[in-house]
């Protein structure tokens, strides 16, 4: 793995602005989310169909809260230099997912979903340097160290 020197961040004041943002967005809507799990959605009266969809997930049970506690936990880790990178991992597929849905069921979010999409994605690009090594092959050190060494059948 390379050392901790050889990773840095692309546009650090920036990427700092932004993760910092990023996290406090959402650690801030993952409570909301928790909120709604346990309170219930608010919707109209007659919902529209995002209202009606969001009435279905609250009754699963389950899965309202789930994502709203992922989502706190990513926020609260990306507000450590040291987890970012993992935290930005971990919100990944929420953000793509929230895209998702702006784009084809709920349009009127999209002034929230496409920036919180393109947050995410500004991360991932200032952060690539630390997701190289999960993809970079074994190395013949390595390699030779999990056959169990030189004198290895």
């Amino acid at each position: 793995m390379a050392p901790t020197e050889q990773r840095s961040v692309r546009l650090p004041w920036l990427a700092f602005i932004v993760r910092i943002l990023f996290a406090l967005f959402l650690f801030g809507t993952g409570i909301m989310t928790m909120g709604f799990a346990m309170r219930g959605y608010p919707v109209d009266q007659t919902p529209d169909e995002v209202g009606q969809f969001m009435i279905a997930l609250e009754k699963t049970g389950y899965l309202i809260f789930w994502v709203g506690l992922f989502k706190t936990l990513a926020g609260g880790l990306m507000f450590l230099p040291r987890t970012a990178p993992l935290a930005i991992l971990m919100a990944l597929p929420y953000a793509f997912n929230i895209l998702l849905y702006v784009t084809f069921f709920a349009h009127k979010y999209l002034v929230v979903g496409l920036p919180d999409f393109a947050a995410c994605a500004f991360l991932l690009y200032c952060y690539i340097d630390w997701y190289r090594p999960i993809f970079a092959g074994p190395t013949g050190t390595a390699t030779n160290e999990l056959a169990g060494g030189e004198g290895a059948l």
